[in-house]
């Protein structure tokens, strides 16, 4: 089968990539701040944006844009407040905004199979002009992410510091709640607006694993998410052969099993990364010699070393080991 034969398949490959780069970059901020599940509640806004577009006869692309936006400053508003009712005003928003939209596309005349493109993703079927749109969207929200991340990554990392910094942090926190809302709609016809965090947060979540800095966070993530938009969208183009596969859950899943390979090595890169730490105190007790001593020290020994002043101990049996003349220390 040659899918790049197809006019429709070039454009939801092209939808695939802008989607896939755009999604993770978002992702790694509202992921450093704690805010993984935001893109799924403006999803949820959405909806109604979508159905305003079904019952105006205007693009549901671009209303559901100016919906989500509004959505993402109100709840970025709320979060701000700081009430503790915030997280049920922030749940009534989401599902309001889910049924407002279902609601609301019932009044439009629409069928609730028109909907659940936008619900669950339909890029087999996307428009030349829908595709523009996306590009240009997701060029906007990865150029914007990527030249401010010195700016967005402290006030992600640690708000107190950026403020002393002298950062809007409420500015920027509005920024990237808004870049969310255009991620989210762009990405709706990719996976969908009901698995769209998946996205956002997944590839970011795999990059984690086998990365210690932001930046390389960043620019992994945004492969990852090319790399399973791209490998859902052609599995699910083989397998319709056989089975009724959709795009979007088939990327989705295509990022979780991502996730599930890279999670083992991530728990071993983190528990040698933790036998490396040095000890934080010192022993008040110094150093104690042992006589008999059955395993000699050395580079490839297998076991993990640690700068000790003009010397290096090595961690074997709970302790420390440090060659001293013709014996070890223990301390």
């Amino acid at each position: 089968m040659d899918i790049l034969g197809y006019d429709f398949m070039i454009r939801a490959m092209l939808a695939a990539v802008f989607t896939g780069l755009a999604a993770p970059t978002v992702g790694t901020y509202l992921v450093q701040r704690r805010l993984a599940l935001m893109g799924d509640g403006l999803g949820h806004v959405a909806v109604t944006g979508v159905a305003l577009g079904l019952l105006t006869g205007s693009s549901p692309t671009w209303t559901a844009i100016v919906v989500a936006v509004l959505g993402a400053v109100l709840v970025e508003v709320i979060r701000v407040q700081g009430h503790t009712n915030g997280d049920v005003a922030l749940a009534l928003l989401f599902y309001g905004g889910i049924a407002g939209g279902v609601l609301i596309t019932g009044i439009a005349g629409q069928s609730a199979a028109r909907l659940q493109e936008f619900l669950f993703g339909s890029i087999t079927s996307i428009s030349v002009s829908d595709v523009w749109a996306t590009m240009a969207l997701a060029t906007l929200v990865v150029v914007i992410c990527v030249g401010l991340m010195p700016q967005l990554f402290a006030v992600a990392q640690d708000q107190e510091f950026a403020r002393v910094a002298g950062l809007n942090v409420q500015a920027y926190n509005v920024l990237v709640a808004v870049l969310a809302a255009v991620t989210v709609t762009v990405a709706m016809r990719t996976v969908g607006l009901l698995l769209v965090s998946a996205l956002m947060v997944v590839p970011v979540a795999t990059a984690q694993q086998v990365t210690r800095s932001f930046r390389t966070t960043l620019a992994l993530a945004m492969g990852l998410g090319v790399a399973a938009s791209l490998g859902g969208l052609v599995v699910s183009a083989f397998a319709s052969y056989q089975w009724r596969v959709a795009p979007g859950p088939t990327i989705v899943l295509l990022a979780l099993a991502g996730f599930a390979v890279t999670w083992p090595i991530g728990a071993v890169l983190r528990r040698r990364a933790r036998l490396r730490t040095p000890f934080v105190a010192e022993p008040p007790l110094g150093h104690e010699v042992t006589d008999e001593h059955p395993h000699v020290h050395g580079d490839d020994c297998g076991h993990p070393a640690v700068e000790h002043g003009d010397h290096v101990d090595y961690i074997h049996d709970g302790h420390r080991h440090a060659a001293h003349g013709g014996h070890y220390d223990e301390h």
